[in-house]
């Protein structure tokens, strides 16, 4: 069975934020498509996110040293344990939906310390003669980006770093399929706002089915 994990990183529902607003719309939209599919919902804003930190570092030296994971502290274990389980979760999964807003330039924090959850070697990639080589050569990736300003293309282009960021790591991770889907340039042209909303919408569900 084909595993999605819909992972969203804002702390508003779809009836505020417009990330979120089409991304549900996509998501009810491949629902109906692929009713076969397994969904999971991953919300970044609910789930426990350990952030790497002394705990985790010390955790991880000790595993590496051959201590085993009943000789961490209950701190190492709860949060080494965590992390494992998170990139377990995403290199189980097929197809990945990542939903987030552009703060200052890039994604909201949480974003960044998922991604660190899961860029593990010998799970997402592999150190090799030749460089790092990405494992995930069979999966496919989308990401929903609202912002208020114009930043997929234009003068402001250049300024966007949260959507560059994620295409960066996919292609580390050997992701073969990324693509955006950009919902943005109602806080410039607010008599827009709707418009824009709606037009994102019939994108996002356009796309579903070839997703």
């Amino acid at each position: 069975m084909t595993k999605v994990l819909y992972i969203t990183a804002h702390p508003h529902d779809d009836q505020v934020s417009y990330s979120m607003a089409v991304g549900k719309a996509f998501i009810d939209e491949y629902k109906k498509v692929n009713p076969d599919h397994e969904l999971i919902h991953v919300d970044l804003y609910k789930e426990d996110i350990p952030h790497i930190d002394l705990d985790v570092f010390s955790g991880w030296g000790k595993l590496q040293s051959g201590k085993g994971f009943e000789e961490l502290s209950s701190e190492e274990k709860m949060k080494v344990g965590r992390l494992s389980e998170l990139c377990e979760q995403f290199v189980a999964a097929d197809k990945y939906i990542f939903v987030t807003p552009m703060w200052n330039f890039s994604f909201p924090p949480v974003m960044k310390a998922y991604i660190d959850s899961v860029a593990v070697a010998g799970k997402t990639f592999k150190y090799t003669e030749q460089g790092p080589v990405g494992l995930l050569t069979n999966k496919k990736a989308l990401h929903i980006q609202a912002s208020g300003g114009i930043y997929s293309e234009g003068p402001a282009a250049a300024m966007e770093m949260g959507h560059r960021y994620l295409s960066v790591i996919m292609q580390f991770f050997g992701v073969p399929l990324f693509e955006g889907l950009f919902v943005e340039g109602h806080a410039a042209m607010p008599d827009k706002a709707n418009e824009i909303k709606e037009n994102a919408i019939a994108r996002a569900k356009d796309s579903a089915h070839t997703f």
